[in-house]
């Protein structure tokens, strides 16, 4: 009797995700516990009070058991002079994930000579009642083509985009506004006064570029080639925090994969720093094509992500929007 005074849309939406991940799960063979399933029948229900001023929030009382299971606001999302110590497991993690040098640089020492460049003040820990912060993050799929999703990502407080994402010639699809760029030394692009460049670093040589990029450019090879001298506003320099990114790892993605992929860790960066979050340019065109919106290569069939379980972060972001916690906008 309860399902029957539901709303038809919210138990369309219901069916929709109990069906789309049970089809995920068999096809994947993933072994995620049946809890999953139901705690998917919670989505679309009443929670006692928005602890932000937006319409829906992210962060609500009364949440859902799996949300708030892997949701931890105590974990700032970016590096300061106040929280740059690495525990010694997150510190032999993060070392490991790519190839280093034999003797890497001393983290600590770098870490002080990185805060002697980029400002070091603490960034968007102002959540509460009063706040409506609303984020588009900006993938780079090709199913923005022809999406005129352009004004509605431009209409949001934060733009977020990701490696190199140009947007000159696709402001209709892509937006023209960028508040933060995300990016890794391999990745780099040069970047417009009014941004933040927001460095994901893997190594302790990526901290050693970014200070190098900003100032004396010596340091022109990581694991390959890379910019030597970077245009940015070294006063909009954030660094993405080691520690956030293993609580990514350990808790969002269980391990999965050796580590997050760019568009995984700027999607929790987003929802641990906005109060409404709006996903675009994610995943396939609706051809199964698999190419970037700049580019005209076809790559049909699921996209295999190398070091990265793209399946398993679909999933978990594939939950996020059935939950309502993100909204996602397919394109074209």
């Amino acid at each position: 009797m309860m399902i029957l005074k539901q709303p038809k849309s919210r138990l369309f939406t219901v069916l929709f995700c109990l069906t789309t991940i049970t089809i995920l799960l068999f096809s994947y063979n993933y072994s995620i516990t049946s809890s999953y399933f139901f705690k998917l029948w919670q989505v679309g229900t009443p929670v006692s009070k928005s602890l932000c001023a937006c319409s829906q929030c992210i962060s609500v009382e009364d949440e859902d058991p799996w949300f708030m299971e892997l949701f931890n606001k105590s974990i700032p999302p970016l590096m300061s002079p106040n929280n740059t110590m690495l525990s010694e497991k997150t510190y032999k993690w993060w070392q490991g994930l790519q190839t280093r040098r034999k003797t890497p640089a001393n983290y600590k020492e770098v870490v002080q000579r990185l805060f002697q460049v980029i400002p070091g003040e603490k960034h968007y820990m102002d959540s509460g009642p009063n706040r409506c912060r609303t984020c588009a993050v900006v993938g780079n799929s090709a199913n923005l083509k022809g999406s005129h999703y352009g004004a509605l990502i431009d209409s949001n407080d934060f733009v977020i985009r990701m490696n190199k994402a140009p947007t000159l010639g696709y402001e209709k699809d892509v937006g023209r506004r960028t508040t933060h760029h995300v990016m890794y030394p391999e990745s780099a692009t040069d970047l417009q006064n009014d941004t933040h460049l927001l460095l994901i670093p893997f190594k302790i040589l990526d901290l050693e570029w970014i200070i190098s990029a900003l100032t004396t450019g010596t340091i022109k090879r990581t694991r390959m080639p890379v910019m030597a001298k970077i245009k940015a506003n070294k006063n909009k320099v954030l660094i993405y925090s080691p520690t956030f990114f293993k609580y990514v790892y350990d808790f969002w993605l269980k391990g999965h994969g050796l580590y997050p992929s760019t568009g995984f860790l700027t999607l929790m960066f987003a929802i641990h720093i906005c109060d409404e979050v709006n996903v675009f340019g994610f995943g396939a065109d609706k051809g199964g094509n698999w190419q970037h919106y700049w580019e005209n290569n076809l790559l049909h069939g699921f996209h295999h992500t190398g070091q990265h379980d793209g399946n398993h972060e679909y999933i978990v972001t594939m939950l996020l929007a059935c939950k309502n916690k993100i909204k996602m906008f397919k394109g074209r």
